[in-house]
């Protein structure tokens, strides 16, 4: 589908909503994909200076997640230009995609609209080495360190205090003290940046329910990957849901599946495909933001060459830029 085509459901949208959309999409494509980023601020800026203040701004997003502090400030920018900021979740808007739903005055989920924990695993300096590449470090999740220490507490019975210190030097001797202090600082952020973004709200819940919300989304799903639909997000974790009727639904669904086609979401990124002979340059989009102002574009630039000496076949594949683009 074409931009102008495309445009006309962007259109269609907004005059159901009443209000004015951007849609931001980082592409889980594999082998390019992209994530929420400090870099798209100034992206979703440009935007907004376009389209000036507003009563109503719709942000439809689609992510796997990403930077988890970015969030705070993409709520926050966007509230500056309006009153009601509500977000609409065509399928996945999985973990800092979450946390910008929780800054939002409402949350427009289809059937097949999903979240999910907000509980992110952590990478420094101190973590463990990767046994299968020892440049890399393992990342450490902040739940699985949690959930051992809860363990440790459950089966210690009259032996608490004792318990609890050797599960603890026991802990310390795998992973660097360092690397534990970090975990605890990311656990407190994350559960911090929650509660300020639900505070955000046109209606912010009472606290009781703000805490409840942010224990069910870092503590009680148990596993990072678990996806929340919207009768879960709505009655269980009591977040502001709201059910798009059928001809909302439909238009939400069209608009993703065209950015899901038109970036080839489910097909792998193969740069050997290409080559019809010994070198070929590619670009390929993994990320978009785009309104009924303009549009950009997240664009990796490389090449593809075949070597065929020493290792005759082989493929080569270089990344020689990669960035957010204007294209309209």
């Amino acid at each position: 589908m074409s931009r102008s085509e495309r445009l006309s459901l962007i259109n269609a949208i907004e005059n159901k909503r009443c209000s004015k959309l951007i849609c931001y999409i980082t592409g889980d494509r594999e082998n390019v994909n992209t994530r929420i980023a400090p870099d798209v601020t100034t992206i979703l800026y440009r935007h907004l200076e376009m389209l000036k203040n507003q009563p109503k701004i719709d942000l439809f997003l689609y992510t796997r997640g990403g930077d988890v502090l970015t969030p705070w400030r993409l709520v926050n920018l966007i509230r500056e230009y309006t009153e009601h900021f509500s977000v609409i979740v065509p399928f996945r808007s999985y973990s800092a995609g979450t946390l910008i739903c929780l800054g939002s005055d409402e949350i427009i989920m289809g059937k097949m609209g999903e979240l999910g924990p907000i509980d992110p695993s952590v990478v420094n300096a101190f973590n463990p080495q990767d046994p299968n590449n020892p440049q890399a470090r393992v990342p450490v999740s902040i739940e699985d360190v949690y959930s051992y220490l809860a363990l440790a507490r459950e089966k210690s019975g009259s032996h608490l205090d004792e318990l609890m210190d050797k599960s603890f030097l026991l802990l310390a001797e795998k992973i660097h003290p360092l690397a534990l202090g970090n975990v605890h600082r990311n656990y407190m952020l994350i559960r911090s940046l929650a509660t300020k973004l639900l505070r955000l709200q046109m209606n912010p819940p009472s606290d009781d329910k703000i805490i409840s919300i942010v224990d069910n989304l870092t503590e009680k799903l148990y596993a990072h990957n678990h996806m929340i639909s919207r009768r879960e997000a709505d009655k269980e974790i009591q977040l502001p849901v709201l059910y798009p009727d059928p001809y909302l639904e439909d238009l939400i669904w069209k608009l993703y599946a065209d950015f899901a086609q038109e970036m080839a979401l489910n097909e792998p990124f193969n740069p050997a495909d290409m080559l019809n002979g010994p070198r070929i340059e590619f670009e390929v989009v993994s990320g978009l933001v785009e309104s009924s102002m303009g549009q950009d574009a997240f664009v990796f630039s490389g090449v593809v060459e075949r070597k065929e000496f020493p290792d005759k076949g082989q493929v080569n594949v270089n990344i020689v830029k990669q960035g957010w683009r204007s294209l309209a």
